[in-house]
């Protein structure tokens, strides 16, 4: 096992200011292993025209304790004429220091904390991922994406305290700018740009496209070879190839078999630097052959009996898709019972008597040809026991007990027996399928052996006779099984999954470029199962035969490039393959001899605002990489350090600009073959203030209000002065009048209450201003008759007429409505089109109340309708009646489509989408959309189609690259503007690696915290989302404790380098796994941590459960808690009478483990108990619960009891309702005496002129009417009464009389229960006094 080292190289300075050229190593790691220095070559280098420096190692271990290795590297691998430089690693930054450099290097460089390391601002880390492998130094390249000069941030204060190190690393390469005037001058061996798919399927109606696309300079020739042999393009008329393209045509316009070109074909681009080769691309012509012609018996078979109906479909390339139908082309219903399988059969797992009543044909769709094959139908005979179809039995409960079909247990009908095995490719679909038959009809379960299935990649098809794993890798391998399971039995299928993978890139070779007498490197390494074998070849010949270099030196998967020449250049291929498939990379390395180029315009102007920070760019190019300094004013000074820090790609940055910095800045790029310099003019401006700003103020109603807004600007610059209201911007009326220092409102309204923002801009800064504007209410009393009468809506406006017509405006002119006694303030005109939105209203202008005709602008191609709306201070009007239609001309658009944004919704895919335009900006008929999309930063030609909806699908993406989009608008008379680039990115692909050097440290007995090193940017393949923890409990350091290994997670958002993991459970063994997350979902697993809680305290105890069998005892039980957490070492038992508001002494009961029961003696017979239990462990006592005993059974108790609890009782609140009952009830019967006795039996009910009394009503002359006696029965709607007769006479009896006879009693609570009675006289029976009984309900009834 190896480690791959690549430098990057982060920050380039200059010598002669004592500064660092600080580096940063990202290993690649097949196993864990530190990495300390390296031993380098020595090089050349000017540096202040002082020479070459000699650079020895002086220490012999890293200052910090880190671990030194070193390395020599020379073609004899001995020691002699080397230079020895040891690196110290600060590994957490990934940020690697040597501890010993030239004369001007201090240890105390070397003795920096490790935090310091970690000091790196956001936009420099930023920086720091961008970098490719291959460490591109990007010295003299324009920075990616532009970065506002105001948001750029300094360098940390660690980098301007570094001295001179000199470092040349292994691996280094130029990165060549994206400006074209460069990119057409340097020579470059070919490069692949574009081709076919390896496997290359085609149309046999159409002619064949074989594309090869390359670029180079010189450009490159193109050669093609047909089955490893050279393919001769002019011998074959058919065969031609593009112009300046490798593209082949082959034409069968004039006769031809496609089927005679199929082979294998590879495209060759040369120039006189190197051959680059396209993949091995296999030809093969689509086939769509006849269903063979066959006469089929009908297939007889026995209700309730399994039945496959077999497709067999003639073999189609590609595969044809199958489907069942009838004859009559009705699709076949299916269902648990019934289905198709994967391999296109018709599966029964019980044939019913209804499945005769249709044919089954089975149709086979071709995809190139776009033909449909049906084969002839099969027809069904089923032998029934019950011969007739009677539809109710389908709804039957035991359908197939009610037509006669025996029950079966489950068998399997695909796959055969109980076992089978399947193999996957890594990346593709895993489709597992188990069909049985059985009645009644078998449920399908899935599982697998080990583990659960992945619920973020795992779903059931064909009603769960399928499972299909999406995106399979290795972790998915294993046993599966399927469970076909009925009433009468079950039984399993084990299919054994192996997951094979073809190769896959880890490190993708990339073009080296270097200047003459560098060292480089060409690394490829991928994986696969099996290992994948690694070919290098040059310029599409085998390494071996290749003429030897001494300057080149083969290890494996990596070419190492020593003291390269210009002789060097090649294109180098790497083939890695196994028996699954294989990966082709070109990579050339190129060596350039350039002197500097400046890439920026010449003589640029830049003008800030004072006290701001700027960046004066200086984009530059050369090889070898030249060495910047800046000068002001022509001064011999080198500007940095201080108020000014120049960057690595040449920007100069001025943290603060003052007015003594205006002047003339020179750059200068120097390098062995020369210098090139370049000017920028830097003018410092004034700030724009506003020193006399608006106020808050408070108006009336009517007044004239004046809101100041004073300026003070730059007098070289534009002035602009706006004003927002409530934060929108303020449409100037007729009431407002704007000067440039000043906002005047007349006639002040409710509606202009609101905050007003002055706003005053120039083009370089702004500055604002808010004031609160409070309109009061005029409370003033009317003046004139009209001012009294009510207000309301404005009536609709009338009479429409459109007149002055022109191409692009018409004028609208209408006759105001009445405004009922509130003047008009404001009219709005809407707009209605037929073409894109009919029927729907839009806003198009808004005038004031005192004018009734515009001048309205319109839109080119829109058929417009127009209607009026009145508003006043009461609300709106009905809209007028629709004016005349009047259409426009039409035009090319003058604007494109807005959000359009480029977004992968798969990994090789980028969808493309946008906001569509609407009627007022198509422009004319037939508008759509002419979609662009080329990568970024590659210069290739732009990919365009023209869609007519809101999105496009880009297919067959790279993962997660960045794209420039364009989506232009075009009618039928023209396109529309040049659109801007936007910029998207392609789908997401699963992170390729894992965290490394995962550490767990143990927090507490419930949280870990967690330490892991970051991933390299190439490897996540899309945005970092997070960090995950996949962590689980393992068992517990308790014996027969069975504990829940259910997986749990933590995330850590963002690019972090630690985190924390709680709410574990003590006492127990964890083990845990990090992942990358970016938005497609997991990468794979890092290396699983073992960890171990220490004992925590328990949790409560269960069932805790308090019992009184008498008034004596109480009974106490309880469960052990459900998580000890530790070695539990007992219970403590805590518990304290209490009787209302008095509470005894607390009493504490310790117990053993084991003991689960405990009695308590009752010391007081009254009182009640509350219960505190809790369990112990060596760390403390855990979570308490609590439980009271019941309440004391209401029984008689002793006198002296009594007494001793007396005034307890009395303030008891359920003995005091007690006694307001028993009074409420006492006052209630004498009411009923009193009216009784004064009253007597006559009781006036209503006054004859309110309602007169029916005829059945007995009639008493005064309006009073006797309640009878006659039927016994009370008044309707009254309650029981509570005597029997009651004889006026006896009303005054007393409450004793009412208690005769035996059913009336109180019961315990004082409450009065049964009738009273009393008896009556045969002669008070018969009298003619009343003797309906009376209740205390209708006595009160009486009263009114």
């Amino acid at each position: 096992m190896g480690v791959t080292r690549s430098r990057e190289a982060r920050n380039y300075f200059d010598s002669t200011q004592g500064r660092a050229a600080v580096f940063s190593l990202r290993p690649t790691f097949r196993e864990k292993k530190d990495l300390a220095g390296i031993l380098l070559r020595p090089k050349s280098a000017s540096w202040d025209g002082l020479g070459p420096k000699k650079c020895l190692a002086s220490l012999p271990t890293c200052p910090h304790g880190g671990r030194l290795r070193r390395h020599w590297m020379n073609q004899t691998m001995a020691p002699s004429g080397e230079r020895l430089i040891d690196l110290c690693a600060i590994w957490d930054a990934g940020v690697y220091l040597p501890s010993a450099a030239c004369n001007r290097a201090s240890s105390g460089v070397a003795r920096k904390r490790l935090n310091e390391a970690e000091k790196l601002s956001s936009v420099q880390e930023a920086q720091l991922k961008r970098l490719e492998v291959t460490r591109p130094r990007v010295l003299g390249s324009r920075e990616r994406g532009q970065v506002p000069r105001m948001a750029r941030q300094p360098p940390p204060p660690w980098v301007h305290a570094a001295f001179l190190l000199c470092l040349l690393s292994l691996g280094g390469a130029i990165e060549i700018p994206m400006d074209p005037s460069i990119q057409n001058e340097l020579t470059q061996p070919p490069t692949i740009t574009k081709q076919s798919v390896k496997d290359h399927i085609v149309d046999p109606r159409d002619n064949i496209l074989i594309e090869c696309e390359a670029k180079g300079n010189p450009a490159p020739s193109f050669h093609w070879t047909r089955n490893s042999r050279f393919f001769n393009i002019a011998k074959d008329p058919r065969v031609s190839m593009r112009r300046r393209s490798g593209t082949l045509v082959i034409d069968f316009r004039s006769g031809g078999r496609p089927e005679e070109y199929e082979g294998e074909y590879q495209c060759f681009a040369r120039n006189k630097f190197g051959t680059a080769l396209s993949n091995r691309i296999r030809l093969q012509v689509s086939k769509s052959p006849l269903w063979p012609k066959e006469n089929l018996d009908p297939v007889v078979v026995q209700e309730g009996a399994p039945l496959t109906l077999q497709c067999n479909p003639p073999p189609g390339l590609p595969s044809p898709v199958i489907f069942w139908m009838s004859s009559s082309m009705e699709p076949i219903t299916q269902d648990k019972r019934v289905s198709q399988g994967h391999n296109g059969d018709l599966y029964f797992s019980n044939v019913m008597l209804q499945d005769m009543q249709t044919d089954y044909s089975c149709n086979a769709r071709f995809h190139f040809t776009h033909t449909i094959q049906q084969k002839n139908p099969f027809t069904l005979k089923v032998l029934t026991n019950h011969p007739y179809n009677d539809s109710s039995l389908r709804n039957h409960p035991d359908m197939y007990s009610a037509r006669g079909v025996a029950e079966r247990t489950p068998s399997f009908m695909y796959p055969q027996g109980t076992a089978s095995s399947q193999m996957v490719l890594r990346g593709m679909d895993l489709l597992l399928e188990c069909i049985a038959s059985g009645v009644p009809t078998p449920d399908i379960a899935w599982y697998k052996k080990g583990g659960d299935l992945p619920s973020d990649k795992a779903k059931f098809e064909n009603f769960n006779k399928a499972l299909r794993i999406t995106n399979v890798s290795e972790e998915d391998s294993g046993e599966y099984f399927c469970l076909a399971s009925n009433k009468m039995g079950s039984i399993r299928h084990t299919i054994s999954v192996r997951v094979k993978a073809a190769p896959y890139w880890l490190d993708e070779p990339k073009n080296l470029i270097l200047a003459p007498g560098e060292d480089g490197r060409l690394v490829c390494r991928a994986n696969g199962n099996p290992k994948p074998t690694v070919q290098w070849m040059v310029n599409g010949e085998p390494l071996q035969s290749a003429p030897p270099n001494p300057n080149r030196e083969v290890a494996g998967d990596t070419i190492i490039f020593r003291d390269t020449q210009i002789s060097s250049r090649a294109v180098y291929q790497c083939n890695t393959s196994n028996e699954h498939g294989y990966l082709l990379a070109n990579a050339f390395v190129s060596v350039l001899d350039v002197p500097p180029r400046m890439l920026s315009p010449r003589n640029q102007l830049i003008r800030v605002i004072l006290y701001n920070r700027t960046r004066l760019d200086c984009p530059f190019f050369g090889s070898p990489i030249p060495t910047l300094r800046w000068f002001k004013n022509g001064q011999g000074s080198n500007l940095d350090g201080g108020n000014y820090h120049v960057y690595e790609n040449g920007s100069l940055e001025i943290k603060m600009i003052r007015k003594e910095d205006q002047g003339i800045y020179t750059c200068v790029a120097t390098n062995i073959l020369g210098k090139a310099e370049n000017q920028v003019r830097l003018e410092v401006k004034d700030p724009t203030r506003i020193y006399r700003m608006p106020e808050d103020q408070v108006a009336k109603r009517g007044t004239t209000v004046q809101l100041e807004c004073r300026v003070k600007h730059d007098p070289s610059l534009k002035l602009t002065v706006s004003w927002l209201k409530d934060d929108e911007p303020l449409y100037i009326g007729n009431r407002m009048k704007k000067e440039d220092d000043s906002l005047t409102i007349f006639g002040v309204a409710e509606r202009d209450q609101g905050s007003y923002t002055c706003v005053a801009s120039t083009e370089l800064d702004q500055d604002l201003a808010k004031a609160y504007l409070t309109v009061l209410a005029d409370q003033a009393t009317p003046t004139n008759r009209l001012a009294a009468l009510p207000k309301g809506r404005p009536d609709r406006p009338r009479d429409l007429e459109l007149t002055d017509l022109a191409e692009r405006s018409v004028r609208l002119t209408w006759i105001p409505g009445d405004a009922n006694n509130s003047p008009i303030t404001d009219y709005v005109v809407q707009f209605e089109e037929d073409q894109f939105q009919p029927g729907v209203w839009h806003d198009h202008s808004k005038y004031p109340g005192s004018v009734n005709s515009a001048v309205l602008r319109l839109s080119p191609y829109v058929n417009y309708q127009f209607r009026v709306i009145a508003i006043n201070e009461v609300g709106s009007s009905h809209p007028s009646l629709p004016s005349e239609r009047y259409r426009t001309s039409g035009a090319p658009p003058e604007s494109n489509p807005g959000d359009v944004k480029g977004e992968g919704t798969r990994k090789n895919n980028m969808e493309i989408t946008w906001t569509p335009m609407n009627a007022t900006s198509a422009f004319g008929p037939n508008l759509r959309y002419i979609v662009k999309w080329r990568r970024r930063e590659t210069r290739e030609a732009w990919n365009n189609v023209t869609v007519w909806g809101s999105r496009y699908v880009v297919g067959q993406t790279p993962v997660y690259v960045p794209y420039e989009i364009r989506v232009q608008a075009e009618n039928d008379f023209g396109k529309g503007p040049e659109p801007e680039s936007v910029i998207g990115y392609s789908g997401e692909d699963y992170p390729r690696a894992a965290p490394t050097e995962v550490k767990v440290r143990v927090m507490n007995s419930t949280a870990i915290s967690l330490q892991w090193n970051r991933v390299y940017s190439d490897t996540v393949q899309g945005q970092l989302r997070e960090y995950r923890a996949y962590y689980w409990r393992e068992s517990s350091l308790l014996k027969n404790l069975w504990v829940s290994q259910k997986r749990q997670q933590a995330s850590f958002p963002g690019d972090r380098l630690r985190g924390m993991v709680s709410r574990l459970f003590p006492y127990s063994n964890y083990k845990l796994e990090m992942v990358v997350v970016n938005g497609r979902g997991d990468g794979p697993r890092s290396e699983t941590k073992e960890f171990t809680t220490p004992e925590g305290v328990p949790s409560a105890p269960r069932r805790f459960r308090v019992r009184q069998p008498n008034l004596e005892t109480i009974n106490l039980e309880w469960d052990h808690p459900e998580h000890p957490n530790g070695i539990m070492i007992g219970y403590t038992l805590k518990y304290v009478a209490f009787n209302g508001t008095k509470v005894g002494k607390q009493i504490v009961e310790n117990f053993s483990p084991n003991q689960t029961k405990f009695t308590v003696q009752r010391t007081d017979p009254v009182s009640r108990y509350r219960f505190t239990l809790s369990a112990r462990t060596q760390v403390g006592s855990g979570e308490a619960v609590t439980e009271e005993s019941p309440a004391p059974p209401n029984e008689a108790t002793p006198t002296a009891a009594y007494t001793n609890n007396q005034a307890d009782i009395a303030t008891q609140g359920w003995f005091i309702g007690l006694m307001c009952a028993i009074a409420l009830l006492v006052l209630i019967l004498l009411i009923v005496c009193f009216i009784k006795r004064s009253r007597g039996g006559k009781y006036p009910v209503r006054e004859k002129k309110d309602v007169p009394l029916g005829p059945e009503d007995p009639k008493e002359e005064d309006g009073s009417f006797d309640y009878s006696d006659e039927d016994n029965k009370p008044l309707q709607g009254s309650q029981t009464s509570l005597d029997g007769t009651i004889k006026q006479q006896e009303s005054d009896d007393s409450l004793v009389d009412y208690g005769e006879g035996g059913e009336g009693q109180f019961n315990e609570d004082g409450s009065f229960i049964g009738q009273y009675t009393v008896k009556k006289d045969k002669e008070e029976t018969e009298g003619n006094e009343s003797s309906e009984a009376t209740s205390p309900v209708n006595a009160i009834y009486s009263l009114a």
